[in-house]
């Protein structure tokens, strides 16, 4: 068994359900029990649970700096890992209290607190709950601006320019990652944009960003997505402006895996 998972090899048979490829193909969101589809900015539930089969074990701790509506907290808590979430809008953070409290459990921890990522007190948060480390981040943020989430200045959704965007999620990489254990995993969840007749490669560059500091990458996965909530109802307009132009239409996110080497 590896030491950062609860994977038995000698069964590695009958573990089917995880999957080990590159390209995930998820048909539809599981939006089952405390999962809800309504929150603008989530992910698929079954992305943390790939995520959290492969590296991380039952009683580990996990970080989610940008929680939202709670996904990954409830998906730990599902699978007996204790999980931390930080979300800056006070809001969001009582509406995805009471959904994950709906499938609490006795067994695990599952904390949540407001604030700001990039500055937001870890060791305090850490001190608070009498552990050491981390074992395995998990972020979900922004795609810069396509989707605005608040009028907050602190939002990455609000940066007003794409080194400003890649200079907050880089304050936020640094905070909320120095109490990862060492030789553990992060995991990032980002699309592309496409503005002003070109792609910008948000993925590459948020890649950078963890290179840049140290980390080891593991893997890039792509993803599927098919319609979104900002484009419902409209992708035979998009079909006809992508055969007009000379543009494809987006229908992938990544997922980047990074190993911690110090």
């Amino acid at each position: 068994m590896a030491k950062y998972n609860d994977i038995d090899m000698s069964k590695w048979k009958e573990y089917s359900d995880i999957n080990t490829d590159s390209l995930w193909l998820i048909d539809k969101r599981d939006n089952s029990g405390a999962h809800n589809g309504d929150y603008h900015g989530n992910f698929v539930p079954q992305i943390p649970r790939q995520l959290f089969s492969r590296y991380t074990k039952k009683d580990d701790w996990i970080l989610d700096p940008f929680m939202g509506s709670g996904t990954s907290l409830i998906e730990a808590q599902r699978m007996g890992r204790n999980s931390i979430g930080i979300e800056l809008q006070k809001t969001v953070a009582d509406e995805a209290r009471s959904r994950i409290l709906s499938e609490s459990s006795p067994q695990v921890k599952t904390e949540i607190f407001i604030g700001d990522s990039r500055t937001i007190n870890i060791n305090n948060i850490a001190d608070s709950l009498g552990i050491k480390n981390f074992q395995f981040v998990i972020m979900h943020p922004p795609y810069w601006d396509i989707l605005k989430f608040s009028d907050d200045a602190n939002d990455l959704s609000n940066a007003k320019s794409l080194n400003e965007f890649l200079a907050l999620l880089g304050e936020t990489i640094d905070n909320t990652t120095q109490l990862l254990e060492k030789n553990r995993y992060c995991a990032v969840v980002i699309g592309d944009k496409y503005a002003n007749g070109q792609v910008i490669p948000l993925g590459f560059y948020c890649m950078n960003l963890f290179i840049e500091r140290g980390f080891l990458l593991k893997a890039i996965l792509v993803k599927n997505f098919g319609e979104t909530k900002g484009k419902a109802n409209t992708q035979g307009i998009w079909r006809y402006r992508a055969l007009a132009s000379d543009f494809y239409i987006f229908k992938h996110e990544y997922i980047l895996i990074f190993k911690k080497m110090r």
